[in-house]
């Protein structure tokens, strides 16, 4: 397929039985690899994903100078980066936000000036917090066109402070961005949380990350990350299953009826995303685990019901929980997930927009999404250049003959073997 192509779900006929494999944690993966990257010693991390963004960021510490060596899905890095390195260079991000924020982060600890930029989508997204709190630290940090947009360039300044604030009601990626530069400061770093907290689950996985690599993270009345000085250390790591993409084998599970387990994932993994097994089963799922995985089932007899839910720590997966919505016997409200308008897409405009050519009954609010039960069909499915609305469609369109969905490769920027594994249902 090339970019532009349209891809035509087949409709599943009788109920799945079904096992899936997903990739590994791109969260998870992003996280390690700064810290094995930053690291004394070198450092092995197995099950890394195979998806655009994580090409990105593996570029990105390749420019900056850190040493690996790639084995299918496992890295080997040797070196870690020379923050000392004094020469200019160009950090391009493509469409990955993640790599963007924590690589501009790295930037400012290097001697020479570091430029970060991405594809024009990119250089639209948030990222003022993140370079106001750098410039609070005391880094050298300017922009090319617009302020606080890619692209940035940013350096080391002549001295820096101890404690920082950041707004942390916009994407916990500039958290994340200070928490993993915080082991680097001689005297460490105190980060103070402003506004109200999003994605906690994420600040909770980078710490527990980091301090798989010696670093020492505590966490107070969720406002408070005080980070010790002392670097970190080359450890073994191994990624888990991504739970984003678990959502969409699970989801189609719900929609289709019948069960599906997807291999290796467990109730008790660091991924906030994993809790989405526990709002399938509210809608009236039944949840397995054994040593392989965790099941998914549906009697195709039994409705699926409405939630009333906050997804404010599981924003990534409201594309998928809507779909499943479309398909349920009574409403489902969606709540305090307003950021989500600035990730790939607006994920609440947009995705009611496409939900509505398909017949879904879909009240658009602020803050999220209502949907009521009403007489669906197929059609075609802009995917806004997100990932995540193209796959969660791709579910839909195993239960409604008909759904196409425009730009289905735009699934490569974490799960390019996407399609395949929908047949294979």
């Amino acid at each position: 397929m090339t970019q532009q192509s349209e891809y035509a779900v087949a409709v599943k006929s009788g109920a799945l039985d079904a096992v899936a494999t997903v990739p590994g944690s791109k969260s998870i993966a992003h996280r390690a690899l700064i810290c094995a990257a930053l690291a004394r010693g070198e450092s092995t991390i197995t099950g890394l994903p195979d998806g655009d963004d994580t090409q990105a960021m593996l570029q990105g510490l390749n420019m900056l100078g850190a040493t690996f060596s790639l084995n299918g899905v496992d890295a080997h890095i040797q070196g870690s980066i020379d923050l000392d390195r004094t020469d200019a260079i160009t950090v391009d991000a493509n469409l990955a936000g993640t790599t963007a924020r924590f690589l501009t982060a790295i930037g400012a600890l290097r001697r020479g000036p570091v430029t970060v930029t991405g594809n024009e989508s990119l250089r639209s997204r948030p990222m003022k917090d993140l370079h106001l709190a750098l410039e609070q630290l005391g880094a050298g940090v300017s922009w090319q066109n617009d302020k606080y947009c890619l692209p940035v360039t940013v350096q080391r300044g002549e001295s820096h402070i101890h404690s920082v604030q950041v707004a942390a009601d916009t994407s916990s990626q500039f958290v994340t961005s200070l928490m993993l530069i915080a082991p680097i400061f001689p005297d460490g770093l105190t980060i103070e949380l402003t506004g109200d907290v999003i994605s906690l689950p994420y600040i909770a996985m980078s710490a527990s990350v980091m301090k798989s690599f010696g670093a020492h993270v505590r966490i107070a009345d969720n406002r408070i990350i005080v980070i010790d000085g002392g670097g970190y250390v080359g450890c073994q790591f191994a990624v888990e299953p991504d739970a984003s993409s678990a959502s969409y084998p699970f989801a189609a599970a719900a929609v289709v009826g019948g069960r599906v387990r997807v291999h290796g994932m467990r109730s008790n993994m660091l991924q906030g995303d994993s809790r989405f097994i526990d709002v399938l089963r509210q809608m009236g799922c039944e949840i397995s685990e054994d040593q392989a995985g965790i099941t998914v089932g549906r009697d195709a007899n039994r409705p699926l019901q409405g939630v009333d839910i906050d997804m404010s720590e599981i924003s990534d997966l409201v594309p998928t929980l809507a779909i499943v919505a479309m398909f349920a016997k009574t409403p489902t409200r969606i709540r305090n997930v307003g950021f989500i308008r600035k990730k790939e897409s607006d994920r609440i405009g947009d995705l009611a927009c496409e939900m509505r050519g398909l017949g879904a009954s879909v009240v658009e609010h602020e803050d999220g999404l209502e949907i009521s039960p009403h007489a669906l069909h197929g059609g075609s499915c802009d995917t806004h250049h997100d990932h995540r609305i193209a796959m969660a469609f791709g579910v839909a369109g195993l239960e409604l003959p008909g759904v196409i969905i425009d730009q289905a490769n735009v699934v490569s920027k974490s799960w390019p073997q996407f399609w395949e594994m929908l047949e294979a249902l």
